[in-house]
């Protein structure tokens, strides 16, 4: 079996588990989160899948920050990741 080697960059994985964290700590499910920005529920699982290439959007982000109650920003790191 080939290594895995990810289709997505660092920051977007940071993104995509900051997003998944803060989606645990609410008790929200994928498609919660998927009825809430109005895709299909398999694509939420598919960004939170290390072996896809699906990522939100800042589109995305701006919902989800409405749904969090919080800012764009704060699913951003506070410095660049390298």
């Amino acid at each position: 079996m080939a290594a895995y080697t990810s289709i997505r960059t660092p920051i977007e994985n940071y993104v995509i588990e900051k997003v998944k964290e803060m989606r645990v700590a609410e008790g929200l499910s994928q498609r919660k989160i998927a009825d809430y920005l109005h895709v299909k529920p398999a694509f939420i699982g598919n960004i939170e899948s290390p072996k896809r290439g699906e990522k939100y959007s800042l589109n995305h982000l701006n919902e989800l920050s409405k749904l969090f109650d919080c800012s764009p920003r704060d699913f951003l790191p506070e410095n660049p990741i390298y």
